[in-house]
């Protein structure tokens, strides 16, 4: 009966226009399953041959269809015919083979396009396309959409190694394999020692090593009240759990001369407090000149390759990226070496858009952008050294686009040549045939499920539009798609990109409370760009809310100056935009109902949520704050000193929500889970005990043996949906 009851409020979503009833409940707590599978045409598997392709779509709930495209032509016509290859089949009996379970690499075209070979039973199949018959034949190699063999690789066997490096308590010991001879290079107190990776030049008259002074060790304990495995409560310790100020190890190379088995010195002064010493960045050039190196600064402003000559030890600069604000290592550092080490591309935001740039390793010159623009470099590919090519994943190229959508481009190294490979209005998702002469492109959006094409991998050009997806099914449940919307930030002319959910039984006369969904991490932009037929923001929705998603400024992906917004800033949060682009949509749609406005988030979005309350209540109120990094002091050392800079300054304790709590106004509910491994969970706890000193009421959950991001598990999301009910539509969850 409750199934019966659930398909009548989807198909007339009119019959249930009230607001947080149990009706709405199911109907929000079924979406997900509701819409499952009711989506078709929207991917393709693909096949790959010679003169075309094949693929396979699902064309219907219950059907399957193949197709050949022919590379030439663009034409489009089915693989097999369904009915007759099945009569076929069972007359060799072979009626049991399941044709949709197949994929397309088990078939194989022959050369005249006119037979199809599939596998049965250890056996292969032939189908005769032209009338339909299917016989029985040995397999055999021959198949014209095959490509062609790749050649053998040839190694050139390596010189080996006479020496052997290692450590032994704090001293570096030198082995000579072959005289079984030992000598100490190095030694020192107990608080340093040498370490890996033990780096030996090509010619085996040098080695790099690491040379290591042990930091503070920072360990968070926390303890599970209730272990699956005993009755007593359990200690967890978590090591090496570092936390912004902290006293950190510095690494740094050291060399050597084999031959003297003296240390040649290497000045510091180019990387003389290095944040961490990456191992892998370490290399020798191959003629043993020099080796090279990366060092990140501590404070992220400093960030340079740098190049040390064997024989001297002398050091320079390569690259060196300095910057006011923070050069962002963890997302957008890309190095890649050629021409023998002569030559690199370098991703940095220097123009002010983050771009790759060619430069000349024997003088640190940039020889030329390999980008530029007011849009930015997102991820690399591929790349083409014989050729002098780049392929990379870029944003903001087509300037009618929202910039956010991803479009991939190819390149030269010298910076002619740029070919978009994608256009279509929509973020783009691209695979190669095998021999990267054709695309397949899929994309979409929020309001418009996925188109695929087969395009030209050279041009970009536009052979044949594979598929349409098919989500008519989906609307005729009253599913609503999100819609996109843009506004202008605080300094009245940058555009805010955001979504809006409505729900299915939305009343255009009646007003809805809003409810923001917020991740305002630094680190990458978080509002939905492609098509998805379940989003949990729209089950909310389903209770009788208006939700929405906003990338505000501090986030990334545009130019370097939207992004650094958030320097020693973190607190800002975006909202000065995020609360103009409320404004702007209530502007336009009366039925948005601004004087009941809430908002959650989780980890850095749970110290989001309860920032607006701190800092804007006049606007928001009420908030769901689910294992916030609330005092970014308490956090993990990486992240927060990335953003927030070093050393710990004055704007660590504005942006605390620990520090800021007293002046909580509106309705608040936190949650953690006791043994948050991501986010230390005393943070949650350090603004408890402030809101109790400052007499503050509040809700909280602590979930046991619950690990980072608990509010979204079943029981949280449901206690989140009745805190929503509750307090911005003022009635019981569920009453009726």
């Amino acid at each position: 009966m409750r199934s019966l009851a659930l398909s009548l409020l989807l198909l007339i979503p009119s019959l249930c226009t009230a607001q947080g009833t149990a009706a709405d409940y199911i109907r929000a707590q079924s979406l997900g399953r509701e819409v499952q599978g009711k989506v078709f045409r929207d991917t393709v598997t693909p096949a790959w041959g010679q003169n075309g392709m094949w693929y396979k779509v699902r064309a219907s709930k219950d059907r399957y269809e193949f197709h050949l495209v022919d590379y030439k032509t663009g034409k489009k016509e089915p693989l097999f015919d369904r009915e007759k290859l099945t009569a076929a089949l069972a007359e060799i009996g072979a009626a049991k083979l399941k044709l949709d379970e197949l994929s397309p690499d088990q078939f194989h075209l022959s050369e005249d396009r006119m037979s199809l070979k599939f596998p049965w039973n250890n056996q292969t199949l032939i189908y005769n396309r032209l009338d339909h018959s299917v016989s029985i034949a040995k397999p055999d190699k021959a198949t014209a959409f095959q490509l062609e063999d790749s050649q053998p690789v040839h190694f050139q066997a390596r010189k080996e190694n006479p020496w052997k490096a290692y450590k032994e308590g704090t001293k570096l010991i030198l082995e000579d394999r072959e005289k079984k001879e030992k000598f100490e290079l190095g030694s020192d107190d107990k608080e340093t020692y040498y370490s890996g990776p033990y780096l030996f030049s090509p010619d085996f008259t040098k080695l790099v090593c690491v040379r290591v002074k042990l930091g503070e060790k920072h360990d968070v304990t926390v303890i599970e009240s209730s272990p699956r495995t005993q009755l007593q409560p359990k200690v967890r310790i978590l090591e090496n759990y570092r936390k912004p100020g902290d006293a950190i190890t510095i690494l740094k190379p050291r060399l050597f001369d084999l031959a003297t088995k003296k240390e040649i010195p290497i000045s510091d002064k180019l990387f003389e407090n290095p944040y961490d010493f990456e191992d892998r960045t370490l290399s020798w050039n191959s003629d043993s000149s020099q080796f090279t190196f990366e060092y990140n600064q501590r404070g992220h402003q400093v960030y340079r390759v740098l190049s040390v000559d064997a024989k001297t030890g002398a050091v320079r600069a390569i690259v060196n990226e300095e910057t006011k604000t923070f050069f962002e290592y963890s997302g957008k550092k890309y190095i890649h070496w050629y021409d023998n080490k002569q030559k690199l591309l370098w991703m940095s935001e220097r123009s002010g858009w983050n771009h790759l740039y060619r430069i000349d390793a024997s003088t640190g010159s940039v020889l030329n952008p390999v980008t530029q623009g007011n849009w930015v470099v997102r991820s690399i590919v591929r790349t083409d050294d014989e050729k002098g090519q780049i392929w990379l994943n870029v944003g903001g190229i087509y300037p009618e686009q929202d910039p956010y959508y991803l479009h991939q481009i190819r390149v030269n190294y010298d910076g002619t040549g740029l070919v978009k490979l994608t256009e279509g209005d929509g973020s783009h998702f691209v695979t190669y045939s095998p021999d990267r002469k054709y695309i397949l492109d899929r994309y979409s959006r929020v309001d418009m499920a996925p188109k695929t094409e087969l395009r030209d991998a050279e041009t970009g050009k536009l052979i044949s539009v594979l598929e349409t997806a098919d989500d008519s099914d989906l609307k005729r449940m009253g599913w609503r798609s999100p819609e996109r919307f843009v506004a202008k930030g605080r300094d009245g002319q940058t555009d805010i990109y955001g979504v809006v959910y409505r729900p299915m039984n939305f009343d255009p006369s009646k007003k809805y409370p809003v409810i923001e969904n917020i991740y305002a991490g630094p680190q990458g932009a978080f509002v939905p760009k492609i098509f998805r037929a379940y989003d949990r923001k729209a089950e909310y929705a389903e209770l009788g809310f208006i939700v929405v998603q906003i990338d505000g400024m501090g986030t990334s992906f545009r130019s370097k100056a939207f992004h650094d917004v958030c320097w020693k800033n973190l607190g800002d949060a975006g909202f000065p935009d995020r609360i103009l682009w409320l404004k702007a949509l209530a502007e336009k749609y009366p039925q948005v109902d601004l004087t009941r406005v809430g908002i959650f988030g989780g980890s850095a979005g749970g110290q989001n949520a309860l920032g607006a309350l701190l800092r804007h209540p006049d606007f928001y109120k009420v908030a769901v704050a689910d294992c916030g990094c609330h005092d970014n002091r308490m956090d993990k050392i990486w992240w927060n000193e990335l953003w927030m800079g070093w050393p710990v300054g004055k704007e660590y304790e504005e942006a605390s929500n620990v520090v800021n709590a007293h002046k909580l106004q509106g309705k608040l509910l936190l949650t953690v889970g006791e043994i948050d491994s991501n986010v230390d969970p005393a943070s949650t706890m350090q603004v408890v005990n402030a809101l109790i000193k400052a007499n503050k009421d509040f809700d909280m959950i602590v979930v046991p043996g619950g690990n980072h991001g608990v509010g979204e598990t079943p029981y949280m999301n449901r206690r989140r949906m009745d805190f929503f009910v509750r307090h911005l539509l003022g009635v019981e969850p569920r009453a009726n």
